[in-house]
């Protein structure tokens, strides 16, 4: 009987350390002290407020081809990233209904401050996204990254004062060192009281604020260039933008380097960076 017991009770000591005590969870999760896997779902925009969506933890082997086919751009503009920076280990926010947020946009449909201007871009930094405005409607927006903490975009109104395709930074350079930081499709909006110069223009999307005060927007085209991926370009939202704010329809034939210009569309930075939830 003694026997009996002592095994019951040795059986129940490792039972609660297997059981009680695991090692790992069946349902995967960023790790929050490993700051490299970005955890996208703890990014909060007013706009989603009322969408419902869940967060997916990305597993090796995963991308947003795999996982959503063509309705990848879809999961992609709603958490601001780009294809280059999703991988695994990392979390993101997933619509529950993919086929509405295919017109999902946290832009206004019309803005009243624009009515009265041809073209007018308006950018949220609460919803990191910029607008496209016609005499107060909208006429398209997309995803967008603005300064980091401590680097923070200006707000206010502004004009864009100059143009350059094939502009680069003078101040940065890329990850590996390599080059000056490519800033194709550049559009300048402010010129800051210490010189330094604020430009919408194309960029890596990560899903957060992530600039040096500059509002970045998808264009994969640059970054096949650059980095090598992804190898068709889908994505090109800056040569979008640049096209229509500042392009050979409105002004006359676009040197492809530095121009100053007249007459451009107002910008408007409003908002500060969204919260994150802890």
């Amino acid at each position: 009987m003694l026997r009996k017991t002592l095994f019951m009770l040795a059986f129940a000591v490792l039972f609660s350390i297997v059981v009680y005590n695991p090692s790992a969870t069946s349902e995967p999760g960023a790790n929050p002290k490993d700051p490299a896997h970005e955890d996208l779902s703890r990014v909060e925009y007013p706009s989603l407020a009322k969408i419902r969506w869940h967060a997916h933890f990305v597993k090796p082997n995963e991308t947003l081809e795999s996982l959503f086919g063509d309705d990848w751009v879809v999961v992609a503009r709603f958490n601001r990233i780009d294809r280059r920076h999703v991988y695994p280990g990392m979390t993101i926010k997933v619509p529950d209904d993919i086929v509405a947020a295919r017109e999902y946009t946290p832009m206004p449909a019309e803005y009243p401050e624009a009515k009265r201007h041809e073209k007018y871009i308006l950018i949220d930094m609460t919803e990191q996204w910029m607008g496209a405005y016609q005499y107060g409607k909208l006429k398209f927006s997309a995803p967008a990254a603005t300064g980091a903490p401590g680097h923070e975009t200006p707000v206010g109104i502004f004009r864009i004062d100059a143009r350059d395709q094939t502009h680069s930074s003078s101040l940065y350079k890329t990850e590996d060192q390599s080059d000056q930081y490519p800033m194709d499709n550049a559009m300048r909006f402010h010129v800051g009281e210490d010189n330094v110069s604020y430009w919408i223009h194309a960029r890596d999307l990560p899903g957060k604020p992530a600039s040096h005060g500059c509002v970045g927007l998808y264009d994969e085209g640059m970054q096949n260039r650059v980095y090598g991926v992804p190898e068709k370009p889908v994505l090109l939202e800056s040569e979008k933008f640049y096209a229509w704010a500042v392009g050979e329809d409105d002004f006359e034939d676009d040197p492809g380097y530095l121009e100053e210009i007249e007459d451009a569309p107002v910008v408007e930075v409003r908002g500060t960076n969204p919260n994150y939830r802890n």
